[in-house]
């Protein structure tokens, strides 16, 4: 199959600067919102975004091992970053990478950006939030309605943050004509799934789709920086 996928980011309506980074390849594709504020935040996605990179350059035989390697390295020099200089404490990166490998498709995930896949018109979440809200929601205590407005929405329970992670590393069965969407929350936080997946329905071309959803963005407000990677297989 041949991967296409381009990359859309915006600075949002209320942020002085874009914590967010991606990356769209032929085999790899990936997003990154850091965390941390400030520069702190820029500088551990990039990191993030730079390691997941290099996987483009070759085929990859095992790519859930590639992916895991990748990620473990940029821990590695996330740490030896917060190490140098300690002003940089508590930054750290959230990330959703999928590579396509010799053998495998493998999905990575940890933080609060998202995963979609748009087949035969039906819009799935690939992903789950690891966030305070979406425990309650796991636990039956609120609806997944009530956790889009919750107040401690954006409280994260797992990132990249130079220490010990754990992320989640899953096989996806893909095939052509499958259209896939990795997004920060600046994207998802404020637009629905519904008006998402109408987006990926209807707007057929790649850099037209996935300006029109970083622009639905801009329209509900952006808090958020917003970044949207859109692929599509054939």
């Amino acid at each position: 199959m041949t991967l296409q996928a381009v990359v859309v980011t915006d600075l949002g309506l209320l942020r002085p600067n874009n914590e967010d980074a991606a990356f769209a390849g032929n085999r790899v594709i990936a997003v990154a919102d850091g965390i941390g504020g400030g520069p702190a935040g820029e500088v551990a996605s990039r990191i993030a975004i730079r390691a997941l990179a290099q996987l483009d350059e070759e085929p990859q035989a095992e790519a859930s091992a590639a992916l895991r390697h990748a990620i473990e390295t940029a821990n590695s020099e996330i740490g030896d970053v917060v190490d140098a200089d300690p002003t940089s404490e508590g930054m750290g990166t959230t990330i959703t990478a999928i590579l396509f490998g010799e053998d495998e498709t493998s999905l990575l995930h940890i933080g609060d950006s998202r995963g979609y896949l748009l087949r035969d018109g039906q819009l799935r979440q690939l992903t789950r939030d690891d966030t305070y809200v979406q425990s309650l929601v796991d636990d039956g205590l609120i609806t997944a309605e009530a956790a889009r407005h919750h107040p401690h929405k954006s409280l994260i329970t797992a990132s990249v943050q130079g220490r010990a992670f754990s992320a989640s590393l899953t096989s996806l069965e893909t095939r052509a004509g499958d259209r896939l969407l990795l997004c920060s929350d600046g994207l998802s936080d404020i637009v629905t799934d519904e008006n998402i997946a109408e987006v990926l329905r209807h707007v057929t071309e790649r850099q037209a789709c996935a300006e029109r959803l970083v622009k639905l963005a801009l329209q509900a407000g952006a808090p958020d920086n917003v970044t949207v990677v859109l692929a599509d297989l054939s």
